[in-house]
């Protein structure tokens, strides 16, 4: 897309990339909860292509779609966090189940079972359920991980070694990938193909359901299980060190 001076055509790279931009907000929407409008995910990504197109000419050959990508993703992501489109309360329950997770794992010595959960939580199985259905779109990683509530370090500043660089980017880079890696191994296995199929294969809510036999609203029940799964591996495994 060049002009014939041999400039990036911004225009045309505008109108071509619009539909990425789209499908990529419908993409991330399959994953976070009804409050969030895809709209709102359209046009923080536009906002993404836009700074994309306005810094592709200094990427020196990268290919731009790639480039695009990772633009939009953030602008979107960025949208998000200012929107705090997860409530504190949410996520104070998602962290209740993590720990009744990790409570059971230590004392069972296997993945709990959702009625077990169910039952260290004090919950009838439906009031679990509907706790998971309510945490949808349960993030990995968040920024607080980084510091608990009393701005001390968290189990998170233990996967990186070098404070100074870009804590994401050490997490990605180092041990925590390894970590990543293994709790996924370690998910039941239902929920370990639905991460599959979720991450690697891109299917969306409704396809992984049709694959699974199972209802969309189920899938996003078992996705979030997954996530506090991961979650409450991680935190014990930052603890007790790597096996």
């Amino acid at each position: 897309m060049y002009t014939v001076k041999g400039k990036v055509d911004k225009d045309s790279l505008l109108t071509e990339h619009m539909p990425l931009v789209k499908r990529l907000a419908h993409h991330m929407k399959a994953k976070l909860p009804p409050s969030v409008e895809v709209d709102d995910l359209v046009q923080a990504g536009m906002i993404g292509l836009l700074d994309a197109i306005s810094r592709y000419e200094d990427t020196h050959g990268a290919q731009f779609e790639t480039y695009a990508v990772l633009r939009i993703r953030g602008a979107m992501l960025d949208e998000l966090r200012n929107s705090d489109w997860l409530p504190r309360s949410m996520r104070q329950n998602m962290r209740k189940i993590e720990t009744a997770m990790s409570t059971l794992q230590q004392r069972l010595g296997h993945p709990p079972t959702e009625s077990e959960v169910a039952k260290m939580l004090k919950l009838s199985l439906a009031d679990y359920q509907e706790m998971l259905s309510d945490g949808g779109g349960h993030q990995l990683v968040y920024y607080e991980d980084f510091h608990d509530d009393d701005g001390n370090d968290s189990f998170l500043d233990r996967y990186c070694s070098d404070e100074e660089s870009d804590p994401l980017r050490s997490l990605l880079d180092g041990d925590f990938r390894q970590a990543v890696i293994d709790a996924i191994d370690a998910l039941p296995p239902r929920e370990k193909i639905l991460m599959g199929l979720y991450y690697e294969e891109e299917l969306n809510l409704k396809e992984i359901g049709a694959v699974m036999g199972v209802s969309e609203s189920r899938v996003s029940q078992l996705h979030t299980q997954a996530v506090a799964r991961l979650r409450a591996s991680l935190r014990e495994r930052s603890w007790t060190g790597p096996a």
